[in-house]
């Protein structure tokens, strides 16, 4: 280890976020990775070309651009090897295709991202893989749930929608007795918040759609391995060719160095809304892991650092037969927050929120389920819009 190291490990977060994965004097001093765009890569000789004796062989393989955002990933993520993929959906189901058989039993959290409770009911069924749901809360009690083929654990905290928390150290732990790997989707706290690999999770994924980048213009999944399975994830990203594209990348590692500071503005800002929100009485409960009414509240505390700009609320709606037309009312009613399905950008977003595909866990009883992305905007300005939207959900 060389003193830059010793140096690198002391640095604040948004120091690193600055620095990490490309030094400005590696190319002529400028301050951002040139956008190498590759298919065909030129070998010198014949030799060269079949042994593959140079670092880039071929497009897919990865560039000095897209090598930029990984390393960057490797150092926040304390990974042996990161992988770029089109989607955050394509980081989970490249994992679970490198890392499962035909005969394999997977436990995936019932509060698992929805395309990817489509994926496992799907096409992991066609290739003969055995899917069954768990608890969020099960806790070290997991290893009930193991048979003598199961492989994967698959966790996601918070989880979507609802925000879950779950004990990632006595999972791992579990789940290591028998040899099990364990993979965990951590788009919502961002390995500056949590870092999976710390707690024992095997495989980290995030969808890079969003914080990473910020700016709701690139899609973008990264799947980052220990030092065990990183091997398996790259031969399989070979076997299938899914790669991030270079100017994705550049844009994905430019939006990486103000993540630090606008994860900081998100948290305020959500925190405050959200504390809000729990005073009013046409709120039923509001799904934040950060507040200290939540029943995860102390696992989060515990585990991470922070928390993102991402949480859902129940609307206290008496009669079920209204639920559809006061989430719509109070949808409409929005003119600050979009409405969409993703998040992570500058802009405020609002859903509502389906949750007809659980298998273990229930619905809120009291009312619809809206999910809230807490955008950069100022606060005030987002409490004025929600304000007018509970008129509008009111009066109908």
């Amino acid at each position: 280890m060389n003193d830059n190291d010793d140096i690198s490990k002391k640095l604040g977060t948004n120091t690193k976020l600055s620095r990490a994965g490309y030094d400005p004097f590696d190319y002529h001093g400028f301050i951002n990775p040139p956008t190498v765009r590759a298919s065909t890569v030129l070998f010198p000789n014949a030799k060269a070309m079949e042994s593959h004796d140079q670092k880039y062989t071929y497009g897919t393989r990865g560039t000095p651009t897209t090598d930029a955002l990984c390393e960057a990933l490797n150092e926040l993520e304390g990974a042996a090897g990161t992988l770029l993929v089109p989607s955050g959906l394509a980081a989970v189901t490249l994992a679970f295709l490198a890392l499962l058989s035909p005969g394999d039993h997977a436990l995936i959290v019932d509060s698992v991202y929805g395309n990817v409770r489509h994926f496992c009911d799907t096409m992991l069924a066609r290739f003969g893989i055995e899917v069954e749901y768990y608890d969020p809360g099960i806790g070290a009690a997991i290893e009930t749930l193991f048979k003598p083929n199961t492989k994967l654990v698959h966790l996601e905290a918070p989880g979507s929608n609802t925000f879950e928390m779950q004990d990632v150290p006595a999972i791992t732990a579990a789940a290591h007795r028998i040899s099990a790997v364990v993979t965990m989707d951590n788009a919502w706290a961002t390995p500056l918040f949590f870092r999976p690999l710390d707690f024992g999770v095997d495989v980290s994924i995030q969808a890079a759609t969003k914080y990473p980048t910020g700016n709701s213009d690139i899609l973008m999944g990264t799947v980052s391995a220990n030092a065990q399975y990183w091997p398996r994830l790259r031969h399989m990203n070979g076997a299938l060719g899914i790669c991030g594209a270079p100017d994705d990348a550049y844009q994905a590692l430019r939006g990486l160095r103000t993540m630090g500071v606008r994860l900081e503005r998100h948290q305020a800002s959500a925190l405050e809304i959200a504390e809000w929100l729990e005073t009013r009485g046409d709120v039923a409960r509001v799904l934040y892991p950060a507040l200290a009414s939540f029943p995860g509240h102390a696992v989060w505390k515990r585990d991470f650092k922070g928390a993102s700009g991402v949480f859902s609320f129940v609307l206290n709606v008496a009669r079920r037969d209204e639920y559809k037309a006061r989430a719509q009312a109070f949808l409409d009613g929005l003119s600050l927050f979009g409405l969409g399905y993703s998040w992570g950008g500058f802009a405020s977003l609002a859903l509502h929120v389906d949750l007809a595909d659980r298998r273990i866990l229930t619905a809120p009883t009291e009312g619809p389920v809206l999910r809230l992305h807490i955008g950069l905007e100022d606060v005030g300005d987002l409490k004025a819009d929600l304000e007018r939207a509970f008129a509008a959900a009111t009066a109908i």
